[in-house]
């Protein structure tokens, strides 16, 4: 049963190390580092395996794969502090706080401990530690050099660092874990989890190396020490994938949530970009070619950057348009717009909605007809105080509706001038269509 977690471990660590490899490739957020300890990671679960095993005994040397599984297992705890210190970082807490004192105090020391620790290890391993001639003849490494002053000091070294960095770690974790929302705080508080239950792991294998030293166990013991041990290793990695996973499904949702609703604004974009080119970042794209054409552009449009830096950057951009068109409309626009969203059967935020895109169609076809800017704003679609994502909500609707106004309805309301430009009450903080 263990081996089979721990195929499935070694598979998940491999999988989120190439799912995370291009924002590592892009240097995001410290992705790098964490893609670096999950492969380093999953390395040390093979080489645990008897395939591993067997491919490092090639080398023919004894115990060879103890010293690699080790010298991973170090190095992936170290990218892993490396993350952390990285993500605090960048993070915006001011740095007299306790956790980033402790994060920064960990990234100055930790390339040089883990250095340290290797070489240290390496140096016991070959020229201390009598491999050749073991006190027992067992098939698990410390059993088989229970007693010895080299097995004291190259476990003890392991099992320090390991306690000592997955304390920082859990540490860091557990304090983001009380700050952050429900979602992210479920992941944060499991991997903080996990890193007490490797705090537990290493104290508990410290603890039987120190027995092994000055009483002699039976196989049995031996035997079910090791089941013990390996079955808390196995529950912290599954720990700490499941709760590294629910980020990063969190901010996959998120990006899925923005692609969504930048397909859904962009007809309405596009439109009022082209209708005044001058307010956008960047002109629609028009490629040749027809409908093909058109359907490359487009997607290149939204394919240009990150989907939430350009959801943010449509949605500005449409607001500064309805600024600009509102020079442009005739008055009360909106007013009688929202009277024929009413005629038409239409109640509460699907009612705006009608008003706001017969608003905004009204005035690109003024736009068109060649209209003449007043000299102040004399009609839009009122403002509303929600915050970003209701805003967003509300213009997908706007575009939603946008995408199936009745032309000649949208004539006559523009045929319907008043007399006189009249501003419109609410029209001074227009933000939409």
């Amino acid at each position: 049963m263990l081996d089979q977690v721990a195929l499935v471990i070694v598979v998940a660590l491999v999988a989120q190390a190439v799912w995370r490899m291009p924002s590592a490739l892009r240097g995001e957020g410290g992705q790098s580092a964490l893609a670096g300890a999950l492969a380093a990671f999953a390395g040390a679960w093979w080489v645990r395996s008897e395939t591993g095993r067997n491919v490092i005994d090639v080398f023919g040397v004894t115990d060879l794969a103890t010293l690699i599984k080790h010298i991973l297992t170090i190095m992936g705890i170290c990218a892993v502090l490396s993350y952390v210190t990285a993500t605090y970082a960048a993070a915006g807490y001011p740095s007299s706080a306790r956790h980033v004192r402790i994060a920064a105090l960990v990234r100055r020391l930790a390339l040089g401990t883990s250095l340290g620790t290797i070489v240290v290890l390496v140096a016991v391993f070959f020229f201390v530690l009598d491999r050749e001639h073991p006190v027992v003849n067992s098939p698990y490494f410390m059993t088989r050099h229970a007693g010895t002053v080299s097995l004291a000091v190259y476990m003890g070294l392991v099992y320090l660092y390991v306690a000592a960095a997955t304390c920082v770690c859990g540490y860091q974790w557990a304090h983001a874990a009380r700050r952050a929302h429900r979602a992210l705080r479920a992941g944060l508080a499991m991997m903080a989890l996990a890193m007490a239950l490797a705090v537990l792991y290493a104290t508990l294998r410290a603890a039987y190396r120190v027995l092994l030293a000055v009483h002699e166990v039976s196989p049995a013991f031996v035997t079910a020490q090791e089941a013990t041990t390996d079955t808390l290793l196995h529950l912290t990695f599954v720990l700490w994938l499941v709760g590294m996973i629910a980020p990063a499904a969190t901010a996959l949702t998120a990006r899925w949530r923005a692609w969504r609703e930048l397909v859904a604004l962009y007809p309405l974009w596009r439109d009022l970009a082209r209708t005044v080119p001058d307010v956008v970042m960047y002109a629609p794209v028009a490629l040749p070619g027809g409908r093909l054409g058109r359907w490359l552009g487009s997607a290149r449009d939204c394919l240009r950057s990150d989907p939430r830096l350009l959801l943010e950057r449509f949605v500005t951009e449409i607001s500064d348009v309805v600024r600009t068109l509102s020079h442009l409309v005739p008055p009360d626009l909106y007013a009688r717009a929202a009277r024929v969203a009413e005629r038409e059967g239409h109640t509460g935020l699907r009612a705006r909605a009608v008003a706001s895109a017969y608003w905004g169609r009204c005035a690109m076809l003024a736009v068109a007809s060649g209209a003449v800017a007043h000299s102040a704003p004399v009609d839009a679609p009122p403002s509303a105080d929600d915050d970003f994502d209701g805003f967003v909500a509300r213009l997908v609707v706007v575009a939603d509706v946008y995408r199936r106004v009745n032309e000649e309805t949208v004539r006559d309301l523009l045929a319907a001038t008043p007399e006189a430009h009249v501003p419109h009450p609410s029209t001074s903080q227009a933000r939409t269509p």
